[in-house]
């Protein structure tokens, strides 16, 4: 049910970001780039990225740190991959517990948010 209200959103989301394409806005940053387009290369870790975190962490409008944006998430990664595996599993402010993957290992979550985070060479 969860995932359908993710899809409404998103598709308004869209919606809004096509009638409100045709201004004058200035291009969105290079991480919003990376955010919406980039992959981990592991096969499976891409799936769950699709499926589970894509969504929140490639929309600028979420709330959430945006893949890719290494200023985002220096101060998150500051606190430790302790602190940011519990907020994944048990979820924190807007992220969902587990972040919508219930079959997630805590490996998979660690390197999905190294993937995210950009500390490149842990997710690949």
């Amino acid at each position: 049910m969860w995932s359908t209200s993710c899809r409404r959103i998103a598709l308004l989301l869209a919606l809004h970001s096509l009638l409100t394409g045709c201004d004058d806005a200035p291009q969105p940053p290079p991480e919003r780039a990376t955010a919406v387009s980039g992959m981990p290369r592991d096969v499976d870790l891409a799936r769950i990225y699709d499926t589970s975190c894509k969504l929140c962490h490639a929309n600028p409008t979420a709330g959430a740190p945006l893949t890719g944006d290494v200023s985002a998430w220096s101060p998150r990664i500051a606190q430790g991959m302790d602190t940011l595996l519990d907020h994944t599993i048990n979820g924190y402010n807007g992220m969902p517990p587990m972040g919508q993957c219930m079959q997630c290992s805590e490996e998979q979550f660690m390197a999905l948010i190294s993937f995210m985070a950009g500390l490149h060479g842990q997710s690949e």
